[in-house]
């Protein structure tokens, strides 16, 4: 058995060269030692932040005179995270509910696309869909009102 021995001095000198360089991470394992060395690519480096474009939020104001997307007999499910909105489980495929389904209490109700993770959503409610407020593909917010369930 080699016996593997790193002085401080050493390990300081991979650091240093770590972070002078252009490699990110550095590993070296030798039977049961290892070490890893990490840099941070962005650090020292100028950095501009652009601001997201607004994603277009689903018109609610069609509803009639007088009623309330609360209502009481009415549950509305909303976006939980922001992301893109997807009624199918994947292209041409039949969409997960559609209006007048009978819906229990986690049933997979749709997919929302958040940093390119396809993210199930299940229904918190049961009942009749009554209404899909938003377009398949189309941006949502965090709360926005999806889909109302009586």
């Amino acid at each position: 058995m080699n016996d593997f021995n790193f002085e401080t001095k050493t390990i300081d000198y991979l650091i240093d060269r770590v972070e002078k360089s252009k490699i990110t991470k550095l590993k070296i394992s030798c039977q049961d030692f290892e070490i890893v060395i990490e840099s941070n690519p962005f650090k020292n480096k100028a950095c501009h932040v652009v601001e997201p474009a607004r994603p277009e939020v689903a018109d609610i104001s069609d509803l009639d005179e007088g009623q309330s997307i609360e209502d009481s007999n009415q549950n509305v499910v909303r976006a939980p995270i922001v992301g893109t909105f997807y009624s199918t489980p994947a292209p041409g495929k039949p969409p997960f509910v559609s209006v007048g389904d009978k819906i229990n209490k986690g049933d997979v109700i749709y997919i929302i696309e958040s940093m390119k993770l396809m993210n199930e959503v299940k229904s918190e409610f049961s009942g009749t869909l009554k209404e899909i407020l938003v377009e398949s593909g189309q941006s949502v917010e965090y709360g926005q009102p999806i889909m109302i369930i009586e």
